[in-house]
């Protein structure tokens, strides 16, 4: 009788061995977004949740939760630093560190295929965001681009691609000394305005034009009372797909390079994504009546050339000296 129950119980230990990692609970993250569902944004993070998912063999389950349900991007910014959500495609609170305001700096990349090159998780701007990133509790794991950056104007501008010319428009720009200087520097004169009182501002004319708006959102804000757009690409609208250091722990090392996979995957489609968004929404701007204008690289290099120009005097503001000259040795070419 003892060796029989011996035997049931041998039996009992390999079959709970052998069925066991097959039906637990998957590790589940939250994963963050700040873009409606219906947003190209949202559709890569779906995207993406799914092909963890599958690739993980559902050792992971991703939750996308889109249109900041789980909070604007500070909050989810200190709740990804506590580790009570995972993860998160969203723009970068600077507040926790004023040198992660690089992402907005004017004039390091002027085109779809710069880009692709210099937001390689491998390249030298992504190890220094993670650098910057990781003594927060936050680990980058690759970018997303919504699209390039230009100007929204009621009136044309004077000579648009000399900086050297003042452009004859007062134009909003965000309150960030990036922007300011960078405006500045291409010839524009700057005023600052809270960024939903741009419309009434620019269709009452308190401002003829409008720095900081990526196309899709010129369009879609502006659309009724813009009249030209200039595809300037002097700066770029920045999400960065980031993971709570304490999430990556539960993370098996195989999970962990699926996640790094996905990302770089998707890293490099959104700017597919992006120059096909821009193009697009460039295409309804014209059909809406509204004069576009479009650049090579060659043709924006006096203004990509005009804001590195400010980037020293950027290195007396939070984002200092010694990440300036980096910078400026690494992406000032």
């Amino acid at each position: 009788m003892g060796k029989k129950l011996a035997l049931i119980f041998a039996v009992m230990f390999v079959f709970v061995a052998l069925v066991g990692p097959a039906t637990a609970a998957p590790v589940v993250f939250r994963f963050s977004g700040q873009s409606p569902p219906e947003h190209v944004a949202t559709k890569t993070m779906e995207a993406m949740a799914k092909e963890i998912g599958e690739k993980t063999s559902g050792r992971v389950e991703v939750k996308v939760y889109p249109a900041s349900q789980l909070g604007n991007y500070s909050l989810v910014f200190e709740e990804m630093i506590r580790g009570t959500v995972d993860m998160a495609m969203m723009s970068i609170a600077t507040e926790f560190e004023p040198r992660l305001e690089m992402t907005y700096i004017n004039g390091f990349c002027s085109g779809y295929d710069e880009a692709k090159k210099i937001f390689d998780p491998d390249a030298w701007f992504s190890k220094k965001l993670a650098e910057l990133l990781d003594p927060l509790g936050i680990k980058l794991i690759g970018s997303y681009l919504e699209g390039f950056i230009g100007i929204a104007s009621t009136k044309e501008l004077v000579d648009p691609l000399n900086p050297k010319v003042d452009k004859g428009v007062l134009t909003r720009v965000p309150n960030m000394a990036v922007y300011s200087l960078g405006a500045r520097a291409m010839g524009f004169r700057p005023i600052t305005i809270p960024y939903s009182d741009v419309y009434q501002s620019m269709q009452t004319g308190v401002c003829d034009a409008a720095d900081g708006y990526p196309v899709a959102a010129a369009y879609t804000i502006l659309g009724d009372v813009m009249k030209y757009w200039y595809h300037t690409n002097y700066s770029i609208e920045y999400l960065a797909m980031m993971v709570s250091n304490k999430s990556w722990a539960k993370l098996s090392a195989d999970d962990q390079k699926v996640f790094q996979e996905v990302a770089r995957k998707y890293t490099l489609l959104s700017i597919d994504n992006a120059e096909k968004e821009d193009n697009r929404y460039m295409d309804l701007m014209e059909k809406k009546g509204i004069k576009v204008f479009k650049y090579t690289e060659d043709q924006l290099k006096a203004l990509k050339e005009a804001c590195i120009g400010t980037w020293d005097e950027l290195g007396k503001t939070a984002l200092t000296p010694e990440l300036m000259k980096e910078f400026k040795t690494q992406l000032g070419k």
